[in-house]
């Protein structure tokens, strides 16, 4: 295993690049030849080590650069809650992503053509497993601890089962021990709007911006990651023309917007099959229930729930985290909903730093962060 196409970035101690894992075989026992995950390492080598778990749309640049910053640039970097100066941090492109890792945009080996529909089905776990490999193949093997919000913090849920002696803490944002039937709901209305979609074809599409499904698939998702409340003070029935001199309501112009927007930069099939291992994340699987899967963990668990959140309410994270021995569970009073975990990191980036500086027992975690 070894480091492919690695830059070094302007910046001290950055870097981005793709490092090969090998032959990997998938829980459906598929394998995946010359596997490659790509990452982003910021802050330097000797510091101890915080796995990022990026969520369903995110990618490798979790920092990014002062030109383009990634999508936690708020939350890490020198000074930041999580200080550069102090960790390490490391993000990996999920395996199945479309972002330089291995996924159905990745060339088969055997045909030397794109995988597409090809590509193996691809659980949770695979994702965890694969970034294992490829921190050993970095040279690291324990962590100070992993953090990762939604389909991240699905990530860092498996990271704690799958090797609870690899990290001190555990960080869950916005992420429930199994997809409740409501986010399999919404799921299936994107996965429905792909797979009808002539354009699509089977996964042989040609681009992903005529997959028209998928900008629907996509304004879907964007009605449940933000709350009612957001959208109501921030559109209030407000109208505009459109360039076709059509007039459509701002919420309206606002979702085709990120509906088109999003097909340039996300490949199709890569969306559909994250989505299906979204729907299929359970920790109960194969450990009797999520109740027993709980007793397992053994690192510093800290698990944070968002106001107004419907994908993964309070009401599924809090109960679940008191099962936990070691853990901690604080609630941010929002009005961003689920998205609350990529903004207003002054509301509770304070949570992690504090714990990360063992300074936690100056939080009140029985009250609300506001």
């Amino acid at each position: 295993m070894k480091v492919k196409g690695v830059h070094q970035h302007q910046f001290t101690n950055y870097k981005e690049g793709q490092i090969s894992i090998g032959s990997f075989q998938t829980e459906s026992g598929e394998v995946i030849e010359n596997a490659q995950l790509a990452y982003e390492q910021v802050g330097s080598p000797h510091l101890p080590v915080i796995l990022v778990c990026h969520a369903l749309t995110g990618n490798q640049y979790s920092v990014g650069t002062e030109e383009e910053p990634g999508w936690w640039s708020g939350l890490i970097g020198p000074g930041k809650s999580i200080d550069t100066n102090q960790w390490q941090v490391i993000t990996f492109n999920v395996l199945g992503g479309c972002n330089g890792s291995s996924g159905p945009t990745s060339i088969n080996p055997i045909n030397n053509v794109e995988y597409r529909m090809d590509f193996p089905t691809i659980t949770i776990r695979d994702m965890v497993h694969a970034q294992r490999k490829a921190l050993h193949a970095l040279d690291v093997q324990t962590l100070k601890a992993v953090i990762g919000g939604s389909l991240g913090g699905m990530q860092a849920l498996e990271w704690g089962l799958l090797y609870p002696d690899d990290m001190e803490q555990l960080y869950v944002l916005a992420a429930t021990p199994y997809l409740s039937d409501y986010g399999i709901a919404f799921n299936q209305i994107g996965i429905s709007a792909i797979v009808n979609d002539p354009a699509w074809d089977q996964g042989r599409y040609v681009y992903s911006n005529k997959v028209k499904g998928l900008e629907i698939a996509r304004m879907a998702g964007m009605v449940t990651y933000r709350s009612p409340i957001l959208y109501n003070d921030r559109f209030n029935r407000q109208t505009q023309r459109s360039p076709d001199m059509e007039t459509l309501f701002s919420v309206e112009s606002y979702l085709k917007y990120q509906g088109e927007k999003f097909t340039k930069r996300f490949d199709v099939n890569s969306y559909l099959y994250l989505l299906r291992a979204m729907n299929n994340h359970d920790i109960g699987r194969d450990r009797t229930h999520f109740k027993e899967a709980a007793k397992q963990f053994k690192a510093k668990f800290i698990g944070i729930a968002y106001e107004h959140d419907l994908l993964y309410p309070k009401e599924l994270m809090e109960p679940f985290i008191e099962e936990i021995a070691n853990s901690h569970f604080y609630f941010v009073e929002t009005n961003f909903g689920h998205d609350g975990f990529l903004v207003e990191f002054e509301k509770w980036g304070r949570v992690i730093q504090h714990h990360l500086e063992n300074r936690f027992t100056l939080l009140k975690k029985e009250e609300p962060l506001a």
